[in-house]
């Protein structure tokens, strides 16, 4: 029967579609990377997801957030995120977590319910320990690294973590995975030397906070504020989608 996924289903099939229906997919950070990861999920007929995300929609996350708009900002991006998903696929089951995922909250997630685990968030222990509770409960993840500061998508590359360079994020990543024993992590990062941004203080949230009212972690709590653009996290978040299917379908 003609659905929203038939286009989709002339190029993976049935079996697999009816894969990405049964699969459960975390995604940690709902943000420039994340969010159209969700997105392109959403559309590939996955079936049941898990959004993670303490933040709200902000104004300046208007120039790369597939969920942030004039009418999103102050939101909860869980909920914005969620409510995009249904009107993609009414069907889709949504479990939103209004949550800083740290260690100290790790024990609220069952990692054993997800088919894939998506690391698209920023703090080095957070991710790490993302790693190595995905990989205790057997569950596949993917991990993206540093995508801010970047002006070309064409140097995103998938790899394993420790063939990874001039990432300063994947070397932090690639050293304290090690210490703790773990052999192989699949990450997406870019070989682009990150770029200094402006010092322009008349743009800075440091000097111009417009949180909304509410916002527990602030940019002015930032130690620096980078710059990013519509096209370098959202392809990062694409690649991921792809990675996802890929993995969770079989079809190469």
């Amino acid at each position: 029967m003609l659905n929203q996924f038939s286009r989709t289903s002339l190029l993976l099939g049935n079996e697999a579609m009816d894969k990405l229906k049964n699969a459960r997919v975390a995604v940690f950070g709902i943000g420039g990377v994340g969010g159209y990861t969700v997105e392109a999920l959403a559309r590939s007929g996955v079936g049941t997801f898990d959004l993670i995300d303490d933040d709200k929609v902000c104004l300046t996350n208007i120039n790369r957030q597939i969920i942030a708009t004039i009418k999103t900002v102050g939101k909860y991006k869980v909920d914005v995120m969620k409510e995009r998903i249904l009107e993609i696929n009414p069907r889709a089951v949504v479990h939103t977590h209004q949550c800083f995922y740290l260690p100290d909250t790790a024990e609220e997630f069952d990692f054993s319910q997800y088919s894939y685990v998506v690391d698209a968030i920023d703090t080095v222990s957070a991710k790490i320990d993302l790693v190595i509770r995905a990989q205790e409960a057997s569950v596949p993840i993917i991990s993206c690294m540093g995508a801010g500061n970047k002006l070309d998508p064409t140097m995103l590359e998938v790899t394993d973590i420790y063939k990874t360079s001039i990432c300063p994020l994947a070397k932090v990543m690639r050293k304290e995975l090690r210490t703790r024993g773990v052999k192989n992590l699949k990450v997406v990062y870019s070989k682009e030397p990150a770029r200094k941004p402006l010092e322009d203080m008349s743009i800075s949230c440091k000097k111009h906070c417009i949180c909304p009212p509410g916002t527990e972690r602030k940019c002015t709590d930032r130690r620096a504020i980078p710059g990013s653009t519509a096209f370098v996290p959202p392809v990062a978040g694409l690649i991921i989608a792809g990675e996802v299917i890929k993995d969770l379908t079989g079809v190469r």
